[in-house]
């Protein structure tokens, strides 16, 4: 054998290798693929969709282009879902069905700015821009019939241009650089019912009264350092306001549908001024620095017929009763609580 063969690996089946051969090199084997999964180009998404065709849901698909979809011959078209795109202009949008389409959805994709073509779509009922790098709201104040309009995780630093919303029901603003809410953020909503501005910088709970019909504020993971500027909304059936730096229950008088209040996460030291919440079912309060006793605990919640649910984990009154810390809140607190600590109490 010459010595240019003796250099030369092993061509072997790697199914019946033998690991214990120190001899043996492996060369790799390419095998043919006769069947390639390939990513269709975005001018092949739409193709085989009938033109009367209602509802568009193109999810997770690496799409660049709205050009390429070839969307204008889709004249009923009511729902057009996008969502997890690459996606950066939507200026195509104008060539989508104004009287017939109502949801709009661009959950996680590129894009910056809101085209004025959006403007165009006039009976949106809903539209979703969660998960882009959109700094500025605007070019939406045509869209007169928008019920949900959702925002969450941008780069958004003033709430603006929505006084023309009037049938807006839910604005969720979550994960944007809001760091204050300005006198005019909220005029004209008088419908709005829920408002999530959780994972901002706000402050301040101020400048709400334009919101008379508000059953639910989240406004979790802020700067909060005291409850107030709740006057007003006297609907206002569930507050979140966890994490954030509260010291004090306060400031309720007048909110006296609410039914959840969640204050976790604060600097709570005692439960107070939530006598008077006839309706109140829920109350969250856990790893704050509550430290009462179990007596004036219940002297405050004895007459809250409804009261179902109560969390105190984390709290010094829990911490430091752990073994008769379930008992003394069954046995001061009304007999319509069935939960403590996300723990059904057993008949």
């Amino acid at each position: 054998m010459s010595d240019s063969e003796e250099q030369k690996p092993k061509i072997i089946d790697t199914s019946k290798l033998q690991l214990d051969d120190p001899d043996t090199k492996i060369a790799p084997m390419v095998i043919p693929d006769n069947n390639p999964d390939l990513i269709s180009a975005d001018s092949d998404l739409t193709v085989d969709l009938p033109d009367n065709i209602e509802t568009i849901d193109l999810v997770h698909l690496k799409i660049r282009s709205l050009e390429d979809l070839n969307l204008l011959r889709f004249k009923q078209l009511k729902i057009l879902c996008l969502r997890q795109n690459l996606v950066e202009s939507i200026s195509e949008v104008e060539v989508l069905p104004a009287d017939t389409l109502v949801e709009l959805d661009f959950y996680d994709n590129r894009i910056k700015h809101i085209s004025a073509n959006v403007n165009k779509l006039i009976n949106l009922e809903s539209l979703d821009f969660s998960f882009n790098k959109i700094k500025n709201i605007k070019n939406i104040d045509k869209l007169v019939n928008l019920k949900y309009l959702y925002f969450v995780q941008n780069k958004i630093s003033k709430v603006e241009n929505l006084s023309t919303l009037k049938n807006l029901v839910s604005l969720e603003l979550g994960g944007n650089r809001l760091t204050d809410l300005h006198p005019d953020s909220f005029v004209g909503l008088d419908k709005l019912e829920e408002i999530w501005l959780g994972k901002n910088m706000i402050p301040r709970l101020i400048n709400l009264s334009p919101l008379k019909s508000l059953k639910i504020l989240s406004i979790q993971g802020n700067r909060l350092k005291k409850l107030e500027g709740l006057d007003e909304l006297t609907n206002l059936e569930e507050l979140y306001v966890s994490h954030n730096q509260i010291s004090k229950i306060e400031n309720l008088e007048k909110n006296l549908k609410l039914t959840t209040v969640d204050i976790s996460s604060n600097k709570i030291t005692k439960i107070e001024n939530v006598s008077h919440l006839k309706m109140l079912t829920d109350l969250w309060c856990s790893f704050n620095q509550i430290d009462q006793s179990f007596e004036s605990l219940g002297e405050e919640l004895k007459d809250l017929s409804r009261f179902e649910t109560i969390y105190l984990e984390g709290n010094p009154i829990q911490l430091n009763n752990e073994t008769s810390y379930r008992r003394k809140l069954i046995l001061n607190l009304p007999k319509s609580l069935n939960k403590i600590d996300a723990t059904f109490i057993r008949d």
